[in-house]
Parts: structure tokens; C-alpha cells; sequence
């Protein structure tokens, strides 16, 4: 039985719940449970902190997990990343008082609180900074009020609270995270239910990026229409009761959808349709 750890609180664990279920693994986790079986697709979950998942994964103890880059690269050894999932998205950032000069390239022995030591020691070590890395759990745009720290690095969604701290963002993302699989290493991955698994989710993940888009065209502006919709290899055409016109159907990309279809009712096609998708294999 596949053995696989998911996030047990926050966004990452919603989206993990959410993209499993539309999978069809059953993965409800009943009150306070540490774990929970799915009879049907041999797989055991565990319910895990998502800070721990990357050190019982790289360990062995767990065959696959779901947790954020940053999370596992920040790990003392981190697993293998086989698949990034399209949600939990953030970006890890250095942070400075609003009137500071101070860059992440200026940082020589200043002290940086952060939540992320190890992968804040590599990015200063790349650098070639040699600086004090404070380890704080949580609430980390504090730190320089408090004097602990003369600058944070903390992962960054909108920004929003460094800027309430009296913050601001300095240099170039150190990382671009997002919730990801991973796995001990590429045996474990190449597993034929951890490719299962893995296959799976990346069918759900590429649904939420596209649309099916559906409309009539005239036969004469049909091959201006197709190139507004080429889908993924070509897209699918059907004859009408109408010689003159045909039925288009093709993959699109979610974002963008309604230029799409604006430009195709300029075109003249009727009867538009974008619907979403479920799940697909490409």
C-alpha cells in the first residue's frame, strides 16, 4: 500500500484536499485523525504538518507527500520534486525597513530573521554574505521592530503584511514556491502507483488551466477561427445541416478565455461556449 503524507492545516492542505477529491482518492480525514485509508486505490494517508512532510519523505518512512517547495527545500535534506501542483503559489523575498538602503547583496554582517534558515543560508552563501541567520517561528516582520533582526525573509504572498510592519520587498524572489509532490528519490517515483498517482494529479492540474471552447463558424472564416483556437493538436470540426457552416470545438487556455471568445464573436462565430474541464491527459 502506497503510503503518502498530506498537509494537515492551512491553504496547502485545502488545496491538496481539493485535488485529490477531484481524482476521486478518498483521502476525508474524520475529526482529529492521523491518517486514513483508501481501500480502493491501496493508498494510505497521513496527515502531517507540512513543515515535517519533506523530512519523512526524504527519510523513506513515506512514499510520496504534498507540501510547498519551500518547505522542502528548506529541509536539512530535501526529496525529490516530481510535480508541481498550481496552487499554494508564493514567493520567498528579503524585506527591509521602508528607509533602508540595504539589498540582499549589502546584507555583510547584518542579522536577517527569517522562518527558513537553511534556505536563506544557501542564498547568502551564493552571494558570497556573510550575515547572522535569526530563526524565528512565525511573525517574523516583527523581528527589526523588536531589534532582533536588520532585515526578515519570509514567503511573500501579496505583501501586504510587510508593508503594515513598515516594510519593503528588496532584490529578485530568492525562490518561487507553489505546492508540489515529492518523492524519497526517482525509484520511489518511477513506482507504477506512485506514477499512478502521480499522472492523476497532473491530469487535474492541467484541467484547471484549460477550457473547452465551442462554437459555429462559416466554412469560409473557419480557418481564420482555428487559428484564434488551434487547440492542443488540432482542433475538432463537424459538419452542420447548414453546408455553410461547421461546429469547432477545441482546448484553450483558461486565462485569456474571453479575449478568446470576443474575438471570435468579431470573427462572426456563434453560439460560443467555454466550459471547464474535470480532468485531461495530454
Amino acid at each position: 500500500m502506497l503510503k503518502i503524507a498530506l498537509p494537515n492545516k492551512g491553504a496547502l492542505a485545502e488545496g491538496a484536499l481539493s485535488i485529490l477529491q477531484d481524482a476521486d482518492y478518498r483521502c476525508r480525514r474524520s475529526d482529529r485523525a492521523l491518517n486514513a485509508v483508501d481501500t480502493v486505490n491501496e493508498i494510505e494517508f497521513f496527515f502531517l504538518r507540512p513543515r515535517d512532510i519533506a523530512v519523512y519523505v526524504s527519510r523513506g518512512v513515506i512514499d510520496l507527500g504534498i507540501t510547498g517547495r519551500d518547505l522542502n527545500l528548506d529541509a536539512a535534506t530535501p526529496a525529490l520534486e516530481i510535480l508541481a501542483l498550481g496552487f499554494g503559489k508564493s514567493s520567498f523575498r528579503y524585506a527591509v525597513p521602508n528607509d533602508s538602503d540595504l539589498t540582499p547583496d549589502k546584507l555583510e554582517g547584518k542579522r536577517i530573521a527569517c522562518s527558513y534558515n537553511n534556505i536563506v543560508q544557501r542564498d547568502l552563501a551564493q552571494r558570497g554574505v556573510n550575515a547572522t541567520v535569526v530563526r524565528v517561528d512565525g511573525a517574523v516582520e516583527i523581528s527589526i521592530r523588536l531589534g532582533v533582526a536588520d532585515a526578515v525573509a519570509d514567503v511573500v504572498e501579496s505583501g501586504e503584511t510587510l508593508r503594515q510592519a513598515g516594510l519593503k520587498i528588496v532584490g529578485e524572489p530568492v525562490l518561487q514556491s507553489e505546492a508540489v509532490v515529492i518523492a524519497r528519490d526517482e525509484e520511489t517515483a518511477a513506482r507504477p502507483q506512485a506514477v499512478k498517482f502521480v499522472k492523476r494529479l497532473e491530469g487535474i492540474r492541467l484541467a484547471r488551466e484549460y477550457e473547452m471552447i465551442e462554437y459555429d463558424i462559416r466554412r469560409d472564416l473557419l480557418e481564420k477561427a482555428t487559428q484564434v483556437t488551434p487547440g492542443i493538436a488540432a482542433p475538432t470540426i463537424a459538419p452542420l445541416n447548414d453546408p455553410d457552416w461547421v461546429a469547432v470545438k477545441a482546448m484553450a487556455r483558461r486565462k485569456g478565455i474571453n479575449e478568446i471568445m470576443d474575438r471570435l464573436s468579431e470573427l462572426g462565430a456563434k453560439g460560443i461556449v467555454a466550459s471547464p474541464l474535470r480532468a485531461c491527459r495530454l
